[in-house]
């Protein structure tokens, strides 16, 4: 599998999250229904729209914690892929979605590491990594019931030591398809 739009292969962990990810979409989103993905053009709403669904993403480096209109038009579905983490307060965006689903999935919080901060790039860091009971406050509070989820293991990590080991043995990711209350 190679990257759109790149001569460059997918990494071994990307292979694996793309199509847990996509297959988790298949089981609960029909490819008729709109999506808007929060989020600029990416790697996976690009394997989306391959893959029949339609898409639309949210314009490059738009701060949703300021700017967040878009979830208030008409759309069926809101993805939000490993982008919540990444807000200050994604309750106020979460409570103004219009469309009636939403899948998102977010980084569990790991014990034995800290959250990821790229001190290089205010857009690339995680303000939040959830624990699932948080992410369901979260969803429930915003007017959102989680109707399925799944938590994974991505194993394949190249590298060598403790944490390592554990994050082959312990859910780094969390996925979920919510219905508007």
């Amino acid at each position: 599998m190679d990257k759109p739009g790149s001569d460059l292969p997918y990494s071994k962990t990307e292979i694996k999250r793309f199509r847990k990810t996509l297959r988790f979409l298949e089981e609960n989103i029909s490819k008729t229904e709109t999506i808007l993905d929060l989020g600029p053009v990416n790697s996976l709403s690009k394997i989306m729209i391959n893959e029949g669904y339609s898409v639309t993403n949210t314009p490059f480096k738009t701060d949703l914690d300021f700017n967040y209109e878009m979830v208030k038009e008409n759309f069926d579905v809101v993805t939000a892929f490993e982008i919540l983490e990444h807000m200050v307060s994604p309750f106020p965006l979460l409570s103004s979605v219009k469309a009636q689903k939403l899948v998102a999935s977010v980084p569990l919080k790991l014990w034995f590491a800290n959250a990821y901060w790229n001190y290089d790039d205010p857009f690339d860091r995680h303000y939040h990594e959830f624990e699932q009971r948080q992410f369901h406050m979260l969803l429930n509070k915003a007017g959102w019931e989680v109707v399925k989820s799944e938590k994974w293991i991505i194993h394949g990590l190249d590298k060598i030591g403790i944490r390592p080991l554990l994050r082959n043995l312990t859910p780094r990711y969390y996925i979920v398809y919510c219905e508007r209350k």
